[in-house]
């Protein structure tokens, strides 16, 4: 069997010929709504019903549960070929990104084969149930509750800046346990359903217009135990598995990114600033950054696929990302001039490409935890730096100090 750079480029053969074999004219270029979420075309629907049976989503899950074994590099080798031939690649949001790792490194095979299989065919989809009005960059601050009654968990609190909660049917949430462990060790990772089970959705208007964010009341939501992922008061170390995923991206990032990248390029050749010594700066920067992003997940990618989870790395390249992403959003919109200035005609807050481009990017650097908090993480455990002073991580949970 080929191997290393033979076995990539074979992978990439077999996607080419795979999208010529199955592609679907009306598709090509398409974009998905929020998540994926959303009324879809028949053709859509076909598309998806294909990449199922090619086994293109999920691929880098292990066969045994629907995946074809990629590892995260080779996954972004696929996402690279769907992209270059301008064919959506289906995802399943967080359910595929964040859930799905954690279940795989902790859940046992029971709850893999269970909960896997709901992600890989669509019928759930997962929101975040990390973020407190209280616990936000500090998320091991975090108040919810989860008290166990009987063969069940039941979950009272609050949630905030919780993204796409109204297309979830899950929430991946986590919740204290106990109260009177230090405030790492008392938490659990539970998957919850949402419908009429307790949780009160309310919109957060944002600077767009939109809505994506949401705060979540949770008002006795009840999950079986079964749905506790690595065992009670063992979610910190789950969370990390998640979180540290969230941050290193996945294996193609850097591939929306240079679409973005490469519509940029042509507003400058259309509009006449492609000849400006600046904005020719400007757009080699920021290549060259996307290269920087892409080499660092491919490091990040080498590494999971020899079984490390992810760590300080991982926030090295949440800080490349999110804070490459908030400056090209700047340079997209001076490049695109007044027309980033002017929005469509139309009901509501409509925006247009430059609009969505600058003022999307302005978020990265705060959710999935802020690039201070980053900067923290790779001082204390990548150059030793001393801890901040005032550490409570030792006490029992109840007796830390809290906001009134």
């Amino acid at each position: 069997m080929a191997t290393g750079a033979a076995a990539d480029e074979a992978l990439r053969h077999e996607v080419q010929v795979w999208i010529k074999e199955n592609a679907i004219p009306e598709v090509k270029n398409a974009r998905l709504g929020v998540r994926g979420t959303g009324e879809r075309s028949e053709a859509m629907r076909e598309w998806e019903r294909r990449l199922l049976d090619g086994r293109w989503i999920c691929s880098h899950w292990p066969e045994e549960y629907g995946g074809r074994g990629l590892d995260n590099f080779q996954n972004g080798i696929v996402s690279d070929e769907f992209s270059r031939a301008g064919y959506p690649r289906i995802s399943r949001g967080m359910g595929e990104s964040l859930v799905s790792p954690a279940i795989i490194v902790h859940g046992d095979e029971e709850q893999k084969r269970h909960f896997l299989a709901r992600i890989l065919d669509g019928t759930d989809r997962y929101c975040q149930g990390f973020s407190e009005p209280g616990a936000g960059s500090d998320l091991a601050g975090l108040q919810t509750r989860g008290v166990v009654d009987g063969d069940e968990i039941i979950i009272t609190g609050q949630k905030v800046w919780t993204s796409g909660a109204q297309f979830a049917n899950m929430m991946f949430c986590m919740c204290r346990t106990d109260m009177d462990a230090p405030k790492h060790q008392g938490i659990s990772y539970v998957l919850v359903p949402m419908k009429d089970n307790g949780f009160d959705i309310r919109p957060l208007r944002q600077m767009t217009g939109g809505a994506g964010f949401n705060e979540v009341f949770i008002d006795g939501a009840r999950a079986p135990l079964f749905n506790v992922i690595g065992g009670l008061h063992n979610g910190w170390r789950v969370a990390n598995t998640t979180l540290g995923n969230e941050r290193r991206g996945g294996g193609s990032r850097h591939v929306g990114f240079l679409d973005s990248w490469r519509r940029v390029v042509e507003k400058a050749r259309a509009n006449g600033k492609a000849s400006d010594p600046t904005v020719r700066q400007q757009l080699a920067w920021a290549y060259t950054k996307i290269q920087i992003i892409r080499y660092q997940a491919e490091r990040m990618n080498a590494l999971a696929a020899a079984g490390h989870e992810p760590g300080p790395e991982a926030s090295v390249g949440k800080m490349l990302w999110s804070e490459y992403s908030r400056r090209f959003g700047e340079i997209a919109m001076n490049i695109a001039g007044m027309e980033s200035l002017v929005r469509p005609d139309g009901d509501g807050y409509r925006q247009n490409e430059w609009m969505g481009m600058f003022l999307g990017s302005r978020s990265g650097t705060i959710w999935g935890g802020t690039a201070e908090v980053q900067r923290n993480i790779v001082g204390e455990r990548a150059l030793g730096l001393p801890k901040e002073p005032g550490d409570l991580a030792n006490l029992p949970f109840s007796e830390i100090p809290k906001n009134a």
